[in-house]
């Protein structure tokens, strides 16, 4: 086998992105399994190859044997005073490594035949490790997918080297996923599964709209503006509480961006869900007061002990702070961590009254009873 080989190994390297090295240990092995085969061997056989300069490689092939007093299994034992022929200082319980009789024309004829195929599989398995390891270290990135088609009620997704599995419960109900349309997708989880890296993505995840905000918002991705938390209903409504680290910068500002031509942008990629930024504050009536956006109370009282929250709003935001179903109020609690209860102002103003009106009624029940006792 000539220096040929060596300039195939840097050929292959180079097109599958890979060591020489690596391919030189495969080539070996490979080596050693052909060997073993051709002479039906079950010991441990090994093959190092030290490539010539100019021409060709020198091989060394070779077992390893335990010394053994008293030897019970010849493929992986060898009687002491044959170990220490070999080696003179060998002790019981010591590996001896036993040099086999080959030739270079015998090894040439066994890579050949057989080294092809195992060097082809050794090197689909490298591949397949090394897309383990980039995909597995972006899990939790967004990535920009396209969508091929769909597998039962999975989508597949190309992702440019590999595609990636969309499944049922990470896909939004209004977002309808046709053949060739551009998306980002999070990515949620990388499995090592037999027929290779599985990349699973999600749609639905809350960390999509953190992450599509640090990819759209300089000052995020900077950290001049922090995300303080994110929570959704996919397909519906959204609400990010953000905060800034410089007084001169309005988080909120930052994040909509001119004319929202920010929140735009990632509004569009999901489809017209509704983005609600709002500013978080640390003061708990403040915060919940913005949550609520875009209603506007025109007060908040807060319970501590039970970490409940009254909101009275006008009469006419009332709708607009509960939301279709209940949702705007649903997320604002999701968001703030407090349990929100909302009145209107005229709500307020009839309980007030009626209490006012039970507390004067029973007053007078109190005097009348007084005078009859007298």
């Amino acid at each position: 086998m000539s220096s040929d080989v060596l300039q195939a190994l840097d050929q292959i390297a180079r097109e599958k992105e890979m060591s020489v090295e690596a391919l030189m240990i495969a080539l070996e092995a490979a080596l050693a399994t052909a060997y073993k085969r051709i002479h039906s061997l079950n010991s441990d056989v090994k093959v190092t190859i030290n490539p010539g300069r100019h021409s060709n490689f020198q091989y060394r092939v070779y077992m390893q044997k335990m010394a053994v007093d008293e030897v019970m299994n010849h493929h992986l034992e060898i009687d002491l005073d044959q170990a220490q022929a070999i080696n003179p200082g060998c002790q019981a319980g010591d590996i001896v490594e036993i040099d086999l009789p080959t030739s270079m024309e015998e090894m040439t004829r066994i890579a050949a035949q057989t080294v092809k195929n195992v060097l082809t599989q050794r090197i689909r398995e490298e591949e397949r490790k090394k897309t383990f390891d980039e995909y597995n270290a972006r899990t939790g990135e967004v990535l920009t997918g396209t969508v091929q088609r769909k597998e039962g009620s999975n989508v597949i997704i190309s992702l440019g080297k590999i595609d990636a599995y969309l499944p049922l419960t990470e896909q939004v109900e209004t977002e309808k996923y046709t053949h060739n349309v551009r998306l980002k997708v999070y990515v949620l989880e990388v499995k090592d599964a037999q027929r290779g890296p599985q990349v699973i993505v999600s749609r639905t995840h809350p960390t999509l709209i953190r992450r599509l905000f640090e990819l759209e918002v300089p000052e995020i991705a900077d950290g001049t503006v922090t995300i303080k938390s994110v929570v959704r209903e996919p397909g519906a409504r959204s609400k990010v509480a953000v905060v800034s680290k410089d007084d001169k910068v309005d988080p909120q500002g930052a994040c909509i961006g001119q004319r929202g031509s920010r929140v735009q942008s990632i509004v569009n990629e999901l489809f017209n869900e509704k983005i609600d930024v709002v500013r978080w504050s640390a003061d708990p009536s403040s915060y919940i007061s913005e949550s609520l956006s875009p209603a506007k109370p025109s007060k908040v009282i807060i319970n501590e002990d039970s970490k409940g929250a009254l909101v009275i709003v006008p009469d006419n935001q009332l709708s607009l702070a509960i939301g279709k179903s209940g949702q705007n109020v649903r997320l604002a609690a999701r968001l703030t961590g407090w349990r929100i209860d909302i009145r209107s102002e005229a709500q307020v103003a009839r309980e007030e009254l009626m209490a006012l009106t039970n507390f004067d009624h029973d007053s007078e029940t109190e005097i009348q009873i007084g005078e009859q006792e007298q």
